[in-house]
């Protein structure tokens, strides 16, 4: 018996034992999941046949009832639905991870239920954490099963504001403030954030594999329903269907936003080998498109230079490599010379040359060889369910031959990088690559700071921050710039601007302490997502603060509370009112009682860096 056929008929016959174990479950009572704490609650119900969940935080409801449902072999899961028996689980496990902190805490208590539609039986599982909230249906495997559609649906209290970004297929729409009922008839791509009352909604999803991606678009009703955009006339599959977890992330205040970890939460431990291994490092890069396009093979070991001299990790070759004579061995001299200097190699690769499998581990063995550590792997197709399944398979033959990988061009992160830490980042967000004059673009002055609380909540995100360079501001300050490579988490963190720009600024001591990843964040007073973004963020015993504006001038007072008790060293670059491209500094001791006041015009910044005195 195949393994296909043997998981359908173990999974029937669990299906069949927990309905035959007891009594239906009485469709007018809902199924109560609560979160560890007790303050989070999803209610599943099917009283009228629709199976449908909704949400409340501290007793009030923040997700109205809200379609589960799956469409495959014209049956409707998720209509003239019977709920079953449920039995439920405790999760508390933690891990190390890269991003706004260093450990993960994964602690949720998950419901799966047993659920009959039209004679068809199938499960939902429900997890809840004291962050979120995720559900999802899984089928049977079923020989040729023709999924169709995806009916879920998030329906959010009331007409909340909320900031969002319409649907492309890279993910690089420019994010905005609006309300449900004006988000248009436009597909939506998530995540998206919205404010409920005083609670704060992430809506996403996560472990997207074996599935397409999914985006939102509005109903007649106020729900925002699923898409399957890529997946238009659907797939067959003799597996399993497991639907990606369909994600609702509560915080009852921005810092505890900005720290969810439940997208990764929600998808499996990397192996034992992979969470041990000594290659897969965070660390900083630099890189020639966004100041000068393509690479020049005759520059490359100033380049290499360079990024010594800055004190990053990591020179990233981008796209026009491929066209040098001898490519391969001259990016093996390259690596070889970087090596003397302290540095490793990453390289561009277009995802059509990585696409066969057969020609993707040749790709990357050709890699490993020529001692390159990373890959940036550009132009992925939109994420039907085979590219979904190509961005693992990718990750997997990539961390076989030791690579780390930066998907650029691709769609939302769903938490992979939990499974296969050697993925450090990916783009999937409109970056530095749309403030640049040589194609005339320039980012709307709110975008920048609606990115912290919405993007980067699914997870890192490759923006490419902090040019210098005064032609290319076009609107932003030095401290703005600045403040991007501390606000925009990116464990492969790539520099957009020139490394000259950096070694020749007064702030270039800084440039060179800002870590990738970091021990804690806080959010700080005063933050609003589309007005303000201010952090504190800690690696060891150096703390970090940023802050960046949006189209409005204001002012803010900082108390510096989140010092431990003594002296600490103080440097401090603030916008010069008289110039964009120029700073105003302070230096000195301060303590824990100390309060910093600025002054932020439009598209304004202030980084502060904060060593304890010895």
């Amino acid at each position: 018996m195949n393994k296909t056929y043997a998981a359908t008929i173990l999974l029937l016959s669990i299906a069949r034992s927990l309905y035959g174990s007891g009594p239906i479950h009485d469709a007018a009572k809902p199924i109560r999941v609560s979160s560890p704490d007790k303050k989070v609650i999803a209610e599943v119900s099917a009283s009228n046949g629709t199976l449908v969940y909704r949400i409340t935080v501290d007793g009030r409801q923040v997700l109205a009832p809200s379609r589960l449902g799956i469409e495959a072999d014209n049956v409707a899961f998720g209509s003239g639905v019977t709920l079953g028996a449920a039995t439920s689980r405790r999760i508390d496990e933690r891990y190390k991870f890269f991003g706004a902190h260093a450990e993960a805490i994964n602690q949720a208590n998950e419901t799966t239920i047993a659920a009959n539609s039209h004679g068809e039986p199938y499960f939902v599982d429900v997890h809840v954490a004291n962050d979120g909230v995720g559900v999802r249906l899984r089928l049977p495997a079923k020989a040729a099963r023709k999924v169709q559609a995806d009916n879920s649906t998030w329906k959010l209290e009331g007409d909340p504001k909320l900031w969002a970004a319409k649907l492309d297929n890279s993910y690089e729409s420019e994010y905005h403030t609006a309300t449900v009922t004006q988000l248009g008839g436009g597909m939506i791509g998530m995540p998206i954030t919205a404010r409920v009352g005083n609670v704060y909604v992430t809506l996403t999803e996560a472990l997207v594999k074996d599935y397409g991606d999914l985006a939102l678009k509005s109903g007649i009703d106020g729900a925002l329903e699923g898409q399957l955009y890529a997946d238009a006339t659907g797939w067959t599959t003799d597996h399993e269907v497991v639907q990606p977890w369909r994600v609702t992330i509560v915080a009852r205040n921005l810092s505890d936003l900005v720290n969810t970890t439940l997208v990764e939460n929600l998808n499996p431990p990397a192996s034992a080998e992979l969470t041990r291994a000594d290659w897969i490092k965070p660390g900083r890069a630099a890189w020639q498109w966004l100041a000068i396009g393509d690479p020049r093979e005759e520059d490359q070991h100033q380049w290499v230079d360079w990024t010594n001299r800055i004190g990053f990790e990591y020179y990233l070759i981008d796209e026009g490599w491929e066209k040098w004579p001898d490519s391969w061995a001259a990016v093996a001299s390259d690596v070889a010379y970087a090596k003397t200097k302290n540095v490793k190699i990453w390289i561009w690769v277009h995802s059509r040359y990585v696409r066969d499998p057969q020609e993707r581990k040749v790709f990357f063995r050709k890699a490993h060889e020529a001692g390159v550590v990373g890959v940036k792997i550009d132009f992925p197709p939109p994420a039907s369910r085979s590219v979904a399944n190509w961005y693992f398979e990718t990750a997997k033959d990539a961390a076989d031959t030791m690579l780390l990988v930066d998907f650029h061009g691709a769609n939302k992160p769903s938490g992979m990088d939990r499974t296969w830490p050697n993925v450090l980042t990916r783009e999937g967000v409109r970056g530095h690559e749309y403030q640049i004059t040589r194609y005339t673009r320039r980012l709307p002055p709110d975008h920048d700071v609606i990115l912290p609380f919405t993007r980067y909540i699914a997870g890192p995100a490759d923006y490419t921050p902090t040019v210098f360079t005064p032609s290319e501001l076009q609107g932003n300050t030095w401290g703005h710039e600045l403040a991007q490579a501390i606000l925009f988490t990116s464990p492969f963190l790539c520099f957009g601007g020139h490394p000259e720009s950096y070694l020749n600024n007064p702030a270039r001591d800084l440039i060179s302490a800002i870590p990738p990843v970091w021990d804690e964040t806080r959010v700080l007073q005063g933050s609003e997502p589309g007005h303000l973004v201010a952090e504190a963020r800690r690696s060891g015993d150096q703390w970090f603060v940023a802050v960046m504006s949006g189209s409005d001038a204001t002012s803010l007072d900082i108390p510096l509370n989140f010092l431990r008790a003594g002296s600490w060293t103080g440097s401090q670059f603030h916008d010069d009112p008289q110039s964009p491209h120029a700073w105003k500094q302070q230096s000195g001791s301060v303590t824990h009682k100390d309060t910093l006041h600025l002054e932020l015009g439009p598209r304004g910044g202030f980084v502060g860096w904060f060593r304890q005195s010895r």
